[in-house]
């Protein structure tokens, strides 16, 4: 995870280097654009890969039981990494980490394509896995550092752009299917695209590091209840969006019966509500409250999954996994700006107790839906993730941070 104990004090003894204490507005721009096209390019191989799941099943032959295992491997690769992310974009410097790891993310996302056996495809979603932590962590760093420049809130913007690059991977995923093109060949192809924001965008990449060290902590206390509940909210978001991300496609294919390039629609309509609610999220939270617009985002998970288990047809499916996206998309950004700002714990220690607790569903969510439908049924799996929309709809009146 990232550690966060730097950014209370990042304004005053980060080192920049004197080019981007003068540099004109312009500039500053440029170098927003760049990182926001990182966040582009990591959202659009995920995306990539989540497009074509279901076509993988296919090609091996796997059960759901079989794919719920092997989706596992991909967060076992983000979690046997992440002690020593954040070391090592200190150590290295975030920009450099940032270009060398998405490389091997797009090596990575090329290879599950060449994948003929189900220990082929593990590996491969391991090594993704790996590549993947180390850029989400320096990308999200760069993201702070570009932040503290403009002296503004625009962290929110730049995850918009991630999601837009799944809405956008949805899309090429639905060409590729036209063109009959296989999965490798679709890779090789978003492979491409990505090098090429790469080789535009990395001398743009804020070069800043932190020489700070780290404060030293107990290594055990008691977390502020708070923040548990808060997590556990996160927890309920995630592993809803995981399922989306990792078993939509599945759904459309083999309970919705979508035909041919149809298979996608929901991943589609799931990335494009999810993005634009991100958008949008800050204006309804300053209209309506935090606590409303969480609220209602509960009642909307467990509404767009229940129809869609109700009603497994293609029209009713895809309206549903819109709600869907649209419920998660202010959830989890929500609650880390609430833990951000907890009285009894310093911003750091409070964000990483809501993150380490939220991405524990973003990483059990897809494999437990392949356990409960190998034992039952898809339908009844997506069920079983429905009530966590209707968990955080009753959770968010416990914590009194939320207004």
């Amino acid at each position: 995870m990232i550690d966060l104990n730097f950014i209370s004090r990042f304004r005053t003894k980060a080192k920049f280097k004197k080019t981007y204490k003068d540099a004109k507005i312009s500039y500053l721009n440029r170098t927003r654009w760049a990182v926001s096209m990182f966040y582009f390019a990591m959202g659009l191989c995920f995306a990539t890969w989540a497009s074509r799941i279901p076509d993988i099943k296919t090609a091996l032959q796997l059960s759901e039981g079989d794919l719920g295992s092997i989706l596992f491997a991909l967060p076992l690769g983000q979690l046997v990494v992440m002690p020593f992310s954040g070391k090592l974009v200190t150590r290295f410097g975030s920009h450099r980490i940032l270009i060398a790891s998405l490389l091997f993310y797009v090596l990575c996302l090329t290879n599950l394509g060449l994948a003929v056996e189900a220990w082929q495809l593990s590996l491969g979603l391991f090594l993704f896995g790996i590549f993947g932590n180390l850029s989400n962590i320096a990308v999200n760093t760069q993201g702070v550092y570009t932040e503290v420049l403009f002296k503004k809130t625009i962290m929110s913007s730049f995850h918009g752009m991630w999601s837009f690059a799944g809405f956008t991977g949805a899309l090429v995923g639905l060409a590729m299917l036209a063109l009959e093109l296989n999965p490798y060949q679709h890779f090789l192809i978003v492979a491409g695209i990505v090098l090429l924001m790469i080789a535009f965008n990395y001398k743009f990449l804020i070069k800043a590091k932190e020489t700070i060290k780290a404060e030293k902590k107990k290594l055990f206390s008691k977390p502020d209840s708070a923040l548990i509940w808060l997590g556990i909210i996160g927890f309920c978001c995630m592993a809803s969006e995981g399922v989306m991300f990792d078993w939509s496609g599945v759904y459309f294919k083999d309970v919705i019966k979508a035909p041919g390039p149809l298979v996608i629609l929901g991943y589609t309509s799931f990335m494009i509500m999810m993005a634009g609610g991100r958008f949008l999220g800050d204006g309804l939270i300053r209209k309506f409250g935090r606590k409303t617009v969480l609220q209602i985002s509960g009642v909307m998970i467990s509404a767009g999954l229940f129809t869609a288990v109700f009603f497994p047809f293609v029209i009713p499916a895809t309206i549903a996994f819109m709600f869907v996206g649209l419920g998660v998309s202010t959830i989890v950004p929500t609650v880390y700006s609430v833990a951000g700002k907890n009285p009894n714990v310093s911003p750091s220690v409070a964000l990483t107790t809501v993150s380490s607790v939220s991405f524990l569903g973003f990483l059990m969510g897809p494999p437990i839906i392949g356990y409960i439908a190998e034992l039952s049924s898809l339908r009844f799996s997506f069920a079983f993730i429905g009530i966590f929309g209707i968990l955080i709809a009753l959770m968010v009146s416990r914590i009194k941070a939320i207004a």
